[in-house]
């Protein structure tokens, strides 16, 4: 259902640094790279997420309450996303683990605040 999401930075220079190390991690990769706009995704998949300086010129701010989710299929995956997270300017919002008894899981924040999430079945 979703084609893509974008989130909003205000250093797209480190903004790129943190994503290609946590997207390599769980098989996904930089498609394109403009002055104000660059695009994530994972081969075989449509959906997308996009990177983006604000368009009214604002400062970007995290949404309360929001978070993207990313689906990976093992847990090595998952401690490499946070490991590449909190070395490249992330910080953790909840150690790799097992939640719910159904899925291995780990929360972020971007350098920007964004929350992240990735998660393998159990």
């Amino acid at each position: 259902m979703i084609a893509y999401s974008t989130l909003g930075t205000n250093d797209m220079e480190r903004s790129i640094a943190f994503y290609d190390a946590v997207f390599g991690a769980i098989g996904g990769a930089r498609e394109s790279t403009e002055a104000n706009w660059t695009r994530y995704g994972r081969e075989g998949e449509r959906s997308k997420v996009c990177l983006t300086p604000p368009f009214d010129r604002q400062a970007a701010t995290h949404g309360n309450g929001t978070m993207l989710a990313f689906e990976t299929n093992d847990h090595a995956a998952v401690d490499a996303f946070h490991a590449a997270a909190l070395s490249h300017g992330g910080t953790d919002a909840g150690e790799p683990g097992l939640r719910e008894g159904t899925h291995y899981v780990a929360y972020v924040r971007d350098p920007d605040g964004n929350k992240l999430c990735v998660f393998a079945p159990k």
